[in-house]
């Protein structure tokens, strides 16, 4: 399949998971949420692999599988994963207590360098260990409770894809 027939069939297919571009971002904020709305496309024939060659073929290889998702269905402009970043650590500047910015800035740049894939809730636990060296019970007492720490996690992913309405389609103030 081209790559233009292969475009042209996920247009078709990607109504049935959202129905505009603010129900993406709201799915695709929220770690179980965007899980589950990859497994939709992903059983339709419109797996990750197929999805990747798509974000290369559109020049959006440093950009996120959302991206690829908002080109096809709503010819949005792909956005870097850095540009992401950099516009959620200043959203999110006044939200966290210094340590668990510290936190977000270290997870950011995971997902700068690595891939949504950072993003994903069983990355969560992984991360800490990475981050405080194995030392769980230091990442609690610097972040706060596991469920507070969890909610940062989450909590962040929303400004990274402009859920909230701070950020417009491209990522920069909303009109």
């Amino acid at each position: 399949m081209s790559a233009a027939q292969f475009l042209e069939s996920l247009f078709g297919v990607l109504p049935e998971f959202f129905k505009d571009e603010d129900e993406l971002r709201r799915l695709w904020s929220d770690p179980g949420t965007r899980k589950a709305l990859l497994a939709g496309p992903a059983h339709k024939g419109f797996g990750r692999e197929p999805l990747v060659e798509m974000q290369k073929a559109i020049d959006a290889a440093n950009s996120d599988l959302f991206d690829v998702l908002a080109y096809v269905a709503f010819a949005s402009t792909p956005q870097s994963r850095e540009a992401r970043a950099a516009a959620a650590r200043v959203v999110t500047a006044g939200e966290f207590t210094d340590k668990q910015r510290a936190f977000v800035d270290f997870v950011l740049a995971q997902y700068v360098k690595q891939g949504v894939d950072e993003l994903d809730a069983e990355k969560l636990s992984p991360l800490l260990k990475l981050k405080y060296h194995n030392a769980l019970a230091d990442a609690w007492a610097e972040l706060g409770r596991p469920e507070q720490v969890r909610g940062v996690f989450v909590g962040f992913q929303r400004h990274l894809y402009g859920a909230d309405g701070r950020q417009g389609a491209r990522g920069g103030p909303a009109p």
